[in-house]
């Protein structure tokens, strides 16, 4: 008889997961961060009622998904209803403005549009820190899971650096115009360069997703577009790469001007 491996330890519950009712209530009500949580479509009763309050609360994304993907997640059972913890602790957008202006800096944000790549989100996060970034700013929908891997892709940098989770991006661009923050946004055919960019004053880059690239109510919204020139014939720079690119350039500028 040939040998039948067993089912990969990974199908029982990681350490990041909160599974059924009961369990998720006392992690909200205790503070734990959550990053999403996902409901069976079909499933009811006064402690789903209640994750859903808590979570509107928090504002921790919920998705309703069919029972059989909770039941590909683990093996026991759930009661309809899992929840992933976040590796990072999200602060709140106008907080962190605050608080950077407060410390006599000026805001160097980074917002992440449709970016689902954990490795590519660390990789940003990573220079994000080392160029003088205060903050990343997220939605929370539409973005790769701020987990264990985007930390240790980040090599740590997600840790230290402040994350602002938003329920809407264009929002969250409203809060950044309000004090003054320009907001930026790559595009191909952009008459600006990235270097000409006023990037020492008050700033957010936004960068999008690798294959749609930034939402075109976001371009909109934006103060400027710009687009960093390449030798090459080439179809463009890899996101977490054009991001090195802009902040590098945006603490040069900061370097010459405040040094």
């Amino acid at each position: 008889m040939p040998f039948q491996k067993k089912k990969s330890p990974s199908y029982l519950p990681k350490k990041n997961m909160v599974v059924g009712r009961n369990p998720l209530v006392e992690a909200l009500t205790t503070g734990a961060n959550i990053d999403k949580i996902l409901v069976a479509r079909k499933a009811s009763g006064e402690a789903i009622d209640q994750v859903r309050t808590l979570a509107r609360e928090k504002n921790i994304p919920i998705q309703y998904v069919p029972n059989e993907k909770l039941n590909g997640l683990t093996n026991i059972n759930h009661q309809g209803i899992i929840a992933f913890k976040s590796a990072v602790i999200y602060q709140d957008l106008q907080q962190v403005i605050d608080w950077v202006l407060s410390k006599g800096e000026t805001p160097l944000f980074l917002m992440l549009d449709g970016v689902t790549d954990v490795r590519n989100i660390g990789a940003m996060s990573r220079s994000a820190l080392c160029c003088g970034a205060q903050a990343i700013i997220i939605p929370d929908k539409g973005v790769g899971a701020l987990n264990e891997d985007a930390v240790k892709s980040s090599a740590g940098a997600l840790e230290q650096i402040q994350v602002c989770r938003v329920d809407s991006l264009l929002k969250a661009l409203d809060t950044l115009h309000l004090n003054g923050i320009k907001v930026y946004t790559s595009e191909m055919n952009a008459k600006s360069k990235v270097y000409e960019l006023p990037l020492s004053e008050p700033s957010c880059i936004i960068m999008g997703n690798e294959e749609k690239g930034v939402q075109s109510y976001l371009t909109k919204a934006a103060d400027d577009k710009f687009t960093i020139p390449m030798k090459g014939d080439f179809d463009s720079f890899n996101v977490s790469v054009a991001a090195g690119i802009i902040l590098y350039e945006a603490m040069k500028q900061r370097l010459l001007t405040y040094e």
